[in-house]
């Protein structure tokens, strides 16, 4: 009786575990494609560039619905956008074609979790769920 319970108790801990480590390991593959393909305009730290590249710091557009990030990354944004006041007017290149989902949602991930941000992962399969209905 013992052991079932502590059987129990041991399975309901290892998928948060689990998905805490798959978190990490996201973001961590994350932060090399955010070097790669994010650094030079939303800079270092995620603080972007005033009135050409937005940050990436706490804002709706990283902290809101995972949807809207997502296709931005995937489809790019022409458009002029406000963020806190500010103006940024830089197109944001499409990466649909650059990154594949694991990718998306790993740089997402780390976006997401970093810059002071604390969200939630983007799964692979919610990036699958956006492209899929393009």
């Amino acid at each position: 009786m013992i052991l079932s319970s502590a059987l129990i108790v041991i399975g309901a801990t290892i998928p948060d575990h689990i998905n805490q480590n798959d978190t990490q390991q996201s973001a961590t593959r994350g932060k090399k494609i955010y070097e790669e393909y994010c650094l030079s305009c939303h800079q270092a730290d995620g603080s972007g560039v005033p009135r050409l590249n937005p940050p990436l710091k706490k804002t709706s557009y990283v902290l809101g619905p995972q949807d809207k990030l997502i296709k931005i990354l995937l489809n790019g944004l022409e458009e002029e956008i406000e963020i806190n006041g500010e103006y940024y007017s830089n197109p944001m290149p499409a990466f649909g074609s650059v990154l594949n989902d694991q990718q998306i949602a790993d740089v997402l991930t780390y976006v997401r979790s970093n810059f002071g941000n604390k969200a939630s992962a983007v799964p692979v399969s919610k990036v699958k769920e956006v492209r899929a209905a393009k």
